[in-house]
């Protein structure tokens, strides 16, 4: 089990987007099982490579009650988005110690290169299409709080921040 680092918000490589993956490999099956204990260790719902310094279009989702479902995406597209929306209350390890409530389509079609290396089409809804959208926004080097009017922003990264240096 090897639980990862995450990056700071400051860090440059948060804010840019991620590099595709040409093939599916025991290289990439490893970075997933270390982000899956990463994640299962935040505790979370999900994490994409870019948090924990990986460049590449990577992420985990298990959005399950039990646990032990996590989805395993390579370049995970967003195909569709519902018109509806949920509102969910998100956080992020590269901001610790600060949430915001986020809108985000309730349900989303997703394409993305399986575990096995094969082309999967995926509907997910609620706290799994929120959690997969979050991870897409990761890849493309945006966080949640990128959502929110600059003004709450500045005021959740200084928050954070803040937070950070009582230790």
């Amino acid at each position: 089990m090897t639980i990862r680092a995450f990056l700071p918000y400051a860090d440059p490589r948060l804010h840019r987007p991620a590099a595709a993956v040409e093939t599916v490999n025991e290289t990439v099956r490893m970075i997933w099982d270390d982000m899956i204990d990463t994640m299962e260790a935040m505790p979370g719902v999900g994490l994409a490579a870019p948090q924990i310094g990986i460049m590449m279009r990577l992420a985990v989702v298990d959005a399950s009650e039990k646990r032990g479902q996590a989805v395993r995406m390579a370049n995970p597209e967003i195909l569709h988005r519902s018109v509806k929306l949920r509102s969910h209350e998100e956080a992020s390890p590269n901001l610790p110690g600060v949430s915001a409530p986020i809108e985000r389509p309730r349900a989303v079609t997703v394409r993305f290169l399986n575990a096995d290396g094969e082309l999967e089409e995926r509907d997910f809804v609620g706290l799994w299409a929120t959690s997969v959208q979050h991870q897409c926004d990761h890849l493309d080097g945006r966080l949640y709080v990128d959502h929110l009017s600059p003004l709450r922003r500045k005021m959740l990264v200084q928050k954070s921040a803040k937070l950070a240096r009582r230790g």
